[in-house]
């Protein structure tokens, strides 16, 4: 099956506009700007035909293009990553299987999530959508805590029933837990991973549906095939000794460059 992988990319981030932009610096001092980052996160994962950078911001595009990338231009128009994709599959004769949104602010995520979750969605046919979940331990789950705790809205968690189809994605904390974890001790909160994979058929038709109140409520756009009675697949995903954090706020900016210092991520 045909995959292509969308690195969707905007400027005018609401809550941290010129974010693909940012430069982070890796253990040997090497600084990159996120979008080059997430462009390298995405070459490195195994039996995809074409990486492309979709845009809507001509600063984007010089910068991917400077350091190699190719990039489809996509309308100002989109609202969200997914009908970014959607555009970019279309401008390129939607002729891919599948589909991935790999989106430009988790530079992190290892190829091996990318992989597990496309031969996710391969072994589920009534699935149009896939998107990867990690367990997280103590640390990850006091990290989401204390960035609610702080008025921040860090990353996401997931809820999925034992088909693991989802049930819930949430930018709060859930499912809700007493417990107090410390370290690595595993948790029963489990940490959305900022990627997806489609099929066309389930990407074609997310632009043609209105947002509906969960995706507004909570600016989540994986909650809109969930809307539409569409089946969203989590694939539980292993870090394997690697650490994983997205870049939503500035604050997330040293947290990353520490994260790539420990684990000699240049």
């Amino acid at each position: 099956m045909s995959v292509l992988i969308a690195i969707p990319a905007r400027y005018a981030s609401t809550r941290y506009p010129g974010k693909p932009l940012v430069p982070l610096t890796g253990a040997s001092g090497n600084a990159m700007t996120l979008i080059e980052r997430s462009w390298r996160a995405a070459c490195s994962v195994s039996g995809v035909d074409k990486v492309v950078v979709a845009t809507d911001d001509d600063r984007i595009r010089d910068v991917a293009e400077r350091f190699g990338a190719e990039v489809v231009m996509t309308s100002e128009t989109c609202g969200n990553g997914t009908e970014r994709c959607a555009e970019a599959h279309t401008a390129l004769g939607a002729g891919y299987e599948i589909v991935v949104n790999l989106q430009g602010d988790a530079p992190l995520t290892p190829h091996w999530f990318v992989e597990d979750l496309i031969a996710g969605l391969r072994a589920a046919p009534d699935a149009g959508v896939a998107t990867p979940v990690l367990r997280c331990d103590g640390d990850a789950l006091n990290s989401l805590l204390n960035d609610r705790k702080n008025g921040r809205v860090g990353g996401t968690t997931a809820v999925f029933a034992t088909d693991h189809s989802a049930m819930y994605f949430s930018k709060e904390v859930v499912p809700f837990t007493a417990e107090t974890f410390a370290g690595t001790k595993p948790t029963p909160v489990f940490h959305h991973v900022g990627v997806y994979a489609y099929r066309p058929d389930a990407l074609s038709a997310y632009p043609t549906w209105p947002v509906g109140p969960l995706e507004q409520l909570e600016g989540l756009e994986q909650l809109r095939f969930m809307e539409n009675g569409r089946k969203v697949l989590c694939v539980e995903v292993e870090a394997k000794g690697r650490q994983f954090w997205e870049l939503n706020n500035p604050q997330d900016v040293p947290k990353l460059e520490e994260m790539m210092a420990a684990m000699g991520l240049d």
